[in-house]
């Protein structure tokens, strides 16, 4: 029996399936390659080039292929362009998922590991974010995530779906070995966007306000390994396997670190002065987002490794100095 990655050419989809493999188990692979790259897909998976949204070619993967799992990654993820196109949102992650679960449910595949988002909380209420915690998204993208969380509920609610949906934070880093990291065309997450300074690809970092409720003005966020959360993934997986119940689990190293913090962990990895100017707030950005993990700890026996944002600032800088350009799609 096989699991299928769902966006397994893409960030990280693509570490979760390394790490699948590592631990033995049989994988295939579908993306649609508009944000995800041919040559991040580990080479002993099975790679089906197909939309999320196309139920024949799902169908079809799923009467080619003995699924007894599906991983979810397949959705659009930008904060900024949520806000300014919110219907290219609603069709890709939510339409995308409706097809999904009507494919699963044809075929008979009842478990669902989904890669959920912090952004379902919008501005919490304290710190760190609980699982029960209100669920207020500021921006589409955080809704659009949050509505497919509900809708794996009324799914299982209906047809029997074993789901668990992951809420993680600011994913960050690249896989150890080098022979994978992070790519995006636009790039717009922190770290990679700081290192394009030492790589020469831009001369200045901006950092979006600095007159946040924060020690320094900043943002915070909790920033997680990649290969943490591919982990993650994989002990979800195997809790369902294993007969266990519906459930959401937030995914975060627990310590919160600030964009000026991070810049200057960036500085010194890389021995860059790394210049850095104030631009004005991005819409639906929180001041602060910091997880509670134990629920994933206690239930699921997860244990991050890379805890020391020093560590995971070096493994992004290996692959970037390395891939400048990413995967030169």
């Amino acid at each position: 029996m096989a699991i299928l990655v769902l966006g397994g050419a893409g960030y990280i989809g693509s570490h979760t399936v390394y790490e699948l493999i590592a631990t033995g188990h049989d994988v295939v692979v579908a993306d649609n390659l508009t944000t995800g790259f041919r040559a991040a897909v580990h080479p002993k998976a099975r790679f089906y080039q197909l939309d999320a949204r196309d139920h024949a070619a799902l169908s079809d993967l799923f009467a080619k292929e003995k699924i007894e799992g599906v991983i979810h990654f397949a959705a659009y993820s930008q904060v900024g362009e949520s806000m300014s196109n919110p219907l290219k949102y609603y069709d890709n992650n939510l339409y995308g998922a409706t097809v999904l679960l009507q494919a699963m449910q044809e075929h008979d595949v009842k478990n669902i590991v989904f890669s959920s988002t912090a952004a379902v909380y919008g501005e919490p209420e304290r710190m760190p974010i609980l699982e029960d915690d209100p669920t207020k998204p500021t921006n589409c993208y955080g809704e659009t995530k949050l509505a497919m969380e509900k809708m794996m509920y009324w799914a299982s609610q209906a047809n029997g779906l074993h789901y668990v949906a992951l809420r993680y934070f600011n994913a960050c880093g690249a896989h150890p070995s080098g022979q994978i990291g992070e790519a995006h065309n636009p790039e717009t997450h922190l770290i990679p966007l700081i290192l394009q300074v030492p790589n020469g690809q831009r001369q200045k970092i901006a950092i979006y306000g600095d007159n946040y409720p924060t020690p320094d003005g900043t943002c915070i966020r909790d920033y997680i390994h990649v290969s943490d959360l591919a982990q993650a993934h994989i002990l979800a997986l195997d809790y369902l396997l294993r007969g266990g119940e519906n459930n959401v689990f937030n995914l975060g190293n627990g310590v919160g670190f600030s964009v000026r913090q991070v810049i200057d962990t960036a500085r010194q990895t890389t021995g860059h002065a790394i210049p850095a100017e104030i631009a004005p707030k991005r819409a639906g950005d929180p001041a602060q987002l910091v997880a509670s993990s134990a629920k994933a700890q206690q239930v699921l026996g997860w244990q991050p490794e890379y805890t020391n944002l020093a560590d995971i600032v070096e493994t992004a800088w290996q692959w970037h100095r390395t891939h400048p350009n990413g995967y030169e799609k």
